[in-house]
């Protein structure tokens, strides 16, 4: 009996699945250590945060919030099954962050552009599994 499989597209077709997964686990590792920190520094009430709030003049409650949100969606990605979840939350976020850098704060939205892209292709890559959630709590 010959052990070579019948066909090599299998084989070759596993490979870049993984790294792919290894890959999206990494954006959503580093993702989330940056969203996590921010969140943290707008939560403990950081001088920059607190006087960047300010500025956009909406109170600092939305400091609290946008601080709770990115504590959160971080945490949620480092959890399998609300990965796809999280990003979509964090792209949300974030393209708000975009919007008030650019026309609020009038600063570049270079960083929140970036995040938001990763955020993206992490709820991107992770679609499956949030169509799976949302099933399972639709059911109930």
């Amino acid at each position: 009996m010959s052990t070579i499989p019948k066909n090599n597209s299998e084989t070759v077709a596993h490979t870049p699945g993984r790294a792919t997964s290894i890959g999206v686990w990494i954006l959503q590792v580093v993702l989330a250590a940056v969203i996590v920190g921010g969140g943290i520094s707008k939560l403990a009430g950081d001088p920059v945060m607190v006087d960047m709030f300010a500025d956009i003049g909406a109170g600092q409650w939305l400091r609290y919030l946008v601080g709770a949100l990115e504590v959160a969606g971080g945490v949620g990605l480092l959890i399998p099954a609300l990965a796809g979840l999280a990003g979509l939350g964090l792209a949300a976020l974030l393209t708000g962050a975009v919007i008030t850098d650019q026309f609020v704060l009038e600063q570049s939205p270079w960083l929140a552009l970036a995040l938001l892209v990763v955020a993206a292709v992490i709820a991107r890559a992770r679609w499956s599994r949030t169509e799976a959630v949302v099933s399972t709590l639709l059911r109930r």
